[in-house]
């Protein structure tokens, strides 16, 4: 099968690649009608994801039809059109058992972390859905029948950006009557925005330091924003228009944000696990006593953490991975009924093969890209 598999830093080929098989008896075979490219893939791209072999077929945000399902199978038959979500999930280990999906103890030899899609070896090394077909192991607990009248794009995106936009809204707690700032105007950005006007947030102010980007939020979103090459400190900024600060900053960049110069040198020389920059910001832009929510992704230790900052001011900081399962079946029946709808971000539709120029354009920000899907 072709398969869009990592080659090394900044390199990714379309390569023909073996078939997946049944390993366990709760496994199944997908043929992927629909896949994407998310911020995080870039993460392993850029080098930043440990222990992630060339070869590694790519992709965590998958759809497609069963096409052959394990003697232990109940919960999908063959001919199911199915999302799957991107933590691995024994569903009843302790941490499945208290909705933690995404830190399964059972899904990933190292138990530091839970199994993910796509993510190398140090996330259980199960190959990603950027290609013809996927296995997707417990398949009585992780994917999820979708009614035939909802179109790929309405649905494949509960994948993991929709649960874990809303995630990240509601890890900050965001109620009626709140200002929220979010950081990054990428997809999960986007829709960060839109849900936290969907929880009745009074003023939303969308930072990101890309044109077309903040053109998309301020006129798909309505909200308000802020180019952060504007400022000497944006996060200074920010807490002046919002007379001390927003109640929740929800950071949507994690460690793909601007280096500085020395962040550059240190994340070369493993010293640093990429951009603290968008942290910085939050320091400044979350008013005393607020919340921080951290849902973009970040890696290894960091030198210089503002930890002080948030400490001095009573800030609550809430991150990590999104429990995706515990979202879907709710952020479902908002599309079925037409009270949400996260399509506009798609800005190109290509096929597979075509995997190579569309990882070009994501990653480089060309040609207004904000969001790929590929058809394979």
């Amino acid at each position: 099968m072709k398969a869009i598999v990592y080659e090394g830093i900044k390199d990714v080929k379309v390569k023909e690649v073996p078939d997946p098989s049944i390993e366990e008896h709760d496994d199944i075979i997908v043929k992927v009608t629909s896949t994407a490219i998310c911020g995080s893939d870039l993460h392993l791209v850029h080098g930043f994801v440990p222990d992630l072999p060339k070869g590694f077929v790519l992709g965590h945000e998958t759809m497609g039809i069963v096409e052959e399902i394990g003697k232990g199978v109940t919960k999908v038959k063959k001919g199911d059109r199915v999302i799957v979500p991107f933590p691995v999930s024994c569903g009843h280990c302790w941490y499945c058992d208290h909705d933690l999906w995404s830190q399964c103890d059972n899904s990933n030899e190292n138990r530091e972390v839970g199994g993910l899609i796509g993510f190398g070896n140090n996330f259980g090394g199960y190959d990603g859905g950027q290609a013809e077909y996927i296995r997707v192991p417990y398949a009585n607990v992780g994917p999820t029948v979708i009614p035939e009248e909802l179109t790929d794009e309405q649905v494949l995106f509960l994948t993991d950006i929709l649960p874990t936009s809303l995630w990240g809204v509601e890890n900050g707690n965001v109620k009626l009557g709140d200002t929220v700032v979010v950081l990054g105007c990428g997809p999960v950005g986007l829709l960060a925005q839109k849900w936290a006007i969907y929880k009745g947030a009074s003023r939303v102010i969308a930072v990101d330091y890309i044109d077309y980007r903040l053109k998309h939020a301020k006129l798909n979103n309505q909200v308000e924003v802020v180019n952060f090459r504007d400022y000497d400190n944006t996060g200074e900024y920010i807490k002046e228009i919002t007379n001390g600060g927003a109640d929740v900053v929800i950071d949507c960049v994690g460690m793909d944000g601007k280096m500085s110069a020395i962040e550059k040198v240190e994340s070369f020389l493993k010293l640093q696990g990429g951009s603290k920059s968008a942290i910085e910001i939050a320091t400044q832009a979350v008013r005393k006593g607020g919340t921080v929510s951290m849902v973009g992704v970040y890696g290894a230790r960091y030198n210089n953490f503002p930890l002080g900052d948030f400490f001095s001011r009573n800030i609550t900081l809430k991150m990590g991975q999104c429990p995706a399962h515990s979202y879907v079946d709710p952020i479902l029946k908002l599309i079925k009924e037409g009270k949400f709808d996260a399509t506009d971000i798609i800005t190109h539709k290509l096929s597979l093969s075509k995997g190579e120029h569309a990882y070009n354009i994501f990653d480089g920000k060309k040609d207004n890209c904000i969001k790929v899907i590929l058809k394979p």
